[in-house]
């Protein structure tokens, strides 16, 4: 006599292979098994760990110095990770140190002028993400501009600790750039501790609403890959160079549906998973 199964499956449990969710788990007893209970466990102290490891600004650093381009380092109001995750405010500013060294920036300028974009890494709330993925977003990114048929002024590359999304608005605004360009590390998900966002900012300045923020997210190898997201971001700041504007007046219409199946995104598998099912309903 065959043994009962000691995990009750769900007729559903096929999509698993196309997303990093907690779907189709299935049941032992009236209980989640112990394999999906130890995952949860494990994904939530990965989670934990992003937002609690420290930012290596430094090292982020050198990896930038090699494409050409001065780098600052800054830091916010927030003194430590305590405070940073107790006081969102401190986050969005900086402390008089980095306006300092901003200030002192301008000064050797002189009466140059400003830049139509300025990129800032900032740790947010998973270092991780910006540990692996910024260094070659920015890259990727500045060989693009670099290669436009309308060139583009970049600003120094700023890497700011403790920071927030809106602290990109205070620096943008120093270093006199037309648009900021925030990439930060997202509020980790169960599944998603290296997710990286982008916040892109027309004329920014402090008391910038983020209705005046477009956002490109879920940038990670399991999610938005780097060359999609260089690519939205590039049309993003073309179209907000031509239109004066980000936010909610500025759209992005860029496809990143790829041909060839075997090479789509789960979020792209997923949807043919339901169109083929949908057919076959008919």
């Amino acid at each position: 006599m065959r043994a009962p199964a000691l995990v009750t499956s769900t007729p559903w449990e096929a999509l698993q292979r196309f997303t990093d969710a907690r779907i189709a788990l299935g049941r032992a007893g009236n209980s989640l098994s112990t394999g999906a209970h130890l995952a949860f466990q494990l994904a939530h102290a990965q989670a934990r760990d992003a937002v609690q490891l420290p930012f290596d600004a430094h090292g982020i650093q050198v990896n930038l110095q090699g494409l050409g381009l001065p780098t600052l380092l800054l830091h916010s109001q927030a003194t430590d990770r305590a405070t940073y995750l107790q006081r969102p405010d401190l986050g969005r500013r900086l402390d008089a140190a980095s306006l300092q060294a901003l200030a002192q920036w301008q000064t050797q300028q002189g009466d140059a002028p400003g830049f139509d974009v300025a990129l800032v890494l900032v740790d947010g709330l998973s270092s991780l993400a910006i540990h692996q993925n910024a260094v070659a977003l920015v890259s990727l990114m500045l060989q693009r501009l670099r290669a436009d048929t309308r060139p583009w002024t970049v600003a120094p590359l700023t890497v700011v600790e403790q920071g927030r999304v809106a602290i990109g608005d205070e620096v943008g605004a120093a270093l006199r750039a037309n648009t900021v360009v925030v990439l930060i590390g997202e509020r980790p998900g169960l599944s998603s501790p290296d997710s990286m966002g982008v916040y892109i900012t027309w004329a920014p300045q402090v008391g910038t609403s983020d209705a005046a923020r477009n956002c490109i997210s879920n940038i990670r190898p399991a999610g938005l890959s780097v060359d999609a997201a260089v690519r939205t971001l590039h049309q993003l700041l073309t179209r907000a160079r031509q239109q004066q504007l980000t936010g909610v007046g500025l759209k992005d219409d860029v496809d990143h549906a790829l041909i060839d199946p075997q090479k789509a995104t789960p979020h792209q598998a997923l949807i043919s998973f339901w169109q083929g099912q949908s057919r076959d309903s008919r």
